[in-house]
């Protein structure tokens, strides 16, 4: 289970408010255990960002370079749907879920206050399956 702690979670929706009305992204990196230890902020350079993301290939490079520096593991994916109120993957996110061994969380910015759920998609079988995730104060 992916464990985070609140201050994590403060700076991504911080990122996903920031963004709005476009999309967000980011990765998170982390150890064996999946607690997380760092959060890496990418720029969204997508066509239609308000619809979409797509991480600028320079941030994904030097977050994950940075990782591999830190002896970090990709732990998830993050992205906004800064208009939904319970968000859930869409056909586009599970096709283009690359990394099967990480998770994806996306933060819903459509309602009172913002929410993130946490999926695993398998982007070969076009499904995907909500999990749980831990915030650590």
């Amino acid at each position: 289970m992916l464990k985070l702690i609140r201050q994590q979670l403060d700076q991504i929706i911080a990122q996903a408010r920031e963004a709005h009305p476009r999309e967000c992204c980011g990765l998170i990196g982390g150890n064996a255990e999946t607690i997380a230890l760092s959060v890496y902020l990418l720029n969204n350079i997508a066509p239609d960002p308000k619809v979409s993301y797509e991480a600028a290939p320079e941030d994904l490079f030097t977050a994950q370079r940075q990782m591999r520096e830190r002896g970090e593991q990709l732990l998830a994916i993050y992205h906004s749907h800064p208009r939904s109120a319970e968000p859930l993957p869409s056909t586009t996110d599970v096709r283009l879920a690359y990394y099967p061994a990480a998770l994806y969380l996306i933060i819903g910015l459509g309602g009172a206050a913002p929410v993130m759920r946490a999926f695993r998609i398998f982007e070969k079988e076009q499904r995907w399956e909500a999990v749980e995730y831990e915030i650590l104060d």
